[in-house]
């Protein structure tokens, strides 16, 4: 049986026996199993509902969120369940803690948990944050940032892999967004493409822009916009392409990520999530962290290297956790800003959503208007819940109908921005933390 037929039979099952709670979750499990975590996450709310305890449905319902990248959902699900005393959950936070870059708390948690239940643990797990290693000696001198050291000093792990690629995608694929483009090719694009003028005034190409805005908003596809527009090779790091548990593994990971970008000049090199790498050393209790930052800042400047013609752009969803040194000129002395898609980017991210789609005559711009705020990865949970209320009327009716303006609507009272609470976190900043004008261009999105 397909994917398709094997979803819609437990769906069919469903209507005739709405109540029934193992079938959901079997609905639920099977959903997520073949990657459609926004209609997963629906069926385990409607579960959680129904069994508001039930540990097994939660720690679902937090990787459904992990898989979708809402951390902070996760976090909170993950969190009440360790409150309540499962040490399952701690075992699932720890695994979300190392993922989002916090190896320290995440062995914390780990310790914790198997301390309670020993039959709670993971090999995997263990051998990345170096648990179950034993040593004499103060704990402290053992562990640092959650990464335990190895017996000779060093630790295993596999060469970096990396290999640029040429992106297709330019400024003309990302609706709106005109002034940040604008900035992006004055920064980058003009000079890689006339370096004459530049070094006829003795300027270097090159350089970084940080990039910082609620989640979902195009960072991740606007730099690779970049890359395409300057005919660039493009490399894209994630934190787990640097973080290592092994002390000394990470400076040596990143030195690896700057001199591949290097080797492929013109490149632009895209760091993700890049406040985990960049937090600021005032906030930490170890050395390790300072001394990945440190390394970060020295690859910047290009000490003993030339980093002409290398572009590198970064994305953060909380620049103020950022240390103040890479803002510094010749670092990311440019940061921007990246809103949500404004009414005409929606509406065309809709028409994008909604290709090859069963639809009649839809009209994007008025949905647009009613979506203030709305993220890509909004418009798209958007566009899932009106599709699953037209299967749920085509399994009660048996005749399919096309999806309609009026269906787009009636979900879009039902979907939240969730931008709204990157925004609240947001305006603490911009009231209380802007004496340097750092968020300026945030203050006139938001009207303060």
């Amino acid at each position: 049986m397909d994917t398709d037929a094997t979803i819609r039979s437990l769906r069919e099952a469903l209507t005739a026996s709405p109540d029934n709670l193992p079938l959901r979750r079997l609905l639920a499990d099977t959903l997520f199993a073949y990657g459609h975590y926004p209609e997963a996450e629906a069926e385990l709310l409607l579960c959680l509902k129904r069994a508001p305890k039930d540990e097994a449905i939660a720690l679902q319902l937090a990787r459904t969120y992990r898989a979708q990248g809402k951390g902070s959902a996760c976090a909170v699900v993950l969190e009440q369940l360790v409150d309540r005393g499962s040490h399952r959950a701690r075992v699932e936070l720890a695994r979300h803690l190392l993922s989002e870059g916090n190896a320290e708390a995440a062995a914390r948690h780990y310790r914790t948990a198997l301390a309670a239940d020993a039959s709670l643990r993971d090999a995997e797990l263990s051998e990345r944050l170096g648990v179950d290693l034993q040593r004499a000696g103060d704990p402290d001198d053992a562990v640092v940032d959650g990464r335990e050291r190895a017996l000779d000093g060093d630790g295993p792990g596999d060469d970096l892999n990396l290999l640029p690629v040429r992106s297709d995608v330019k400024f003309v694929h990302v609706g709106g967004l005109a002034q940040l483009k604008d900035e992006i090719r004055k920064k980058i694009v003009l000079p890689m493409q006339r370096p004459d003028l530049y070094k006829a005034y003795g300027k270097k190409t090159g350089g970084g822009i940080l990039m910082y805005g609620p989640p979902g908003c195009g960072k991740t596809f606007l730099a690779k916009a970049t890359a395409g527009e300057v005919d660039a090779k493009f490399l894209s790091i994630g934190i787990h392409d640097v973080l290592d548990m092994w002390i000394g593994k990470s400076e040596r990971n990143l030195h690896a990520v700057f001199a591949t970008a290097r080797k492929h000049k013109p490149c632009v090199l895209f760091f993700d999530e890049v406040d985990a790498l960049g937090a600021s050393r005032n906030d930490m209790k170890h050395s390790a962290g300072k001394q990945t930052i440190n390394q970060f800042l020295a690859e910047l400047d290009g000490i003993g290297n030339d980093n002409d013609g290398l572009l590198v752009l970064a994305a953060t969803n909380a620049p103020w956790h950022m240390d103040s040194a890479f803002r510094r000129p010749g670092r990311f002395d440019r940061v921007i800003f990246v809103p949500p898609p404004d009414e005409p980017a929606r509406a065309d991210i809709l028409r994008l959503l909604l290709a090859g789609k069963p639809q009649d005559a839809i009209d994007t711009l008025a949905i647009a208007k009613k979506t203030d705020r709305f993220s890509g990865a909004d418009l798209k949970a958007l566009v899932d819940r009106a599709i699953e209320a037209k299967l749920d009327d085509a399994m009660a009716s048996g005749v399919p109908e096309p999806l309609r303006t009026k269906d787009l609507l009636a979900a879009a009272k039902l979907q939240k921005a969730t931008t709204n609470e990157w925004f609240a976190t947001a305006k603490n900043y911009v009231l209380y933390a802007n004496d340097a004008g750092l968020y300026d261009d945030l203050k006139a999105y938001l009207k303060l």
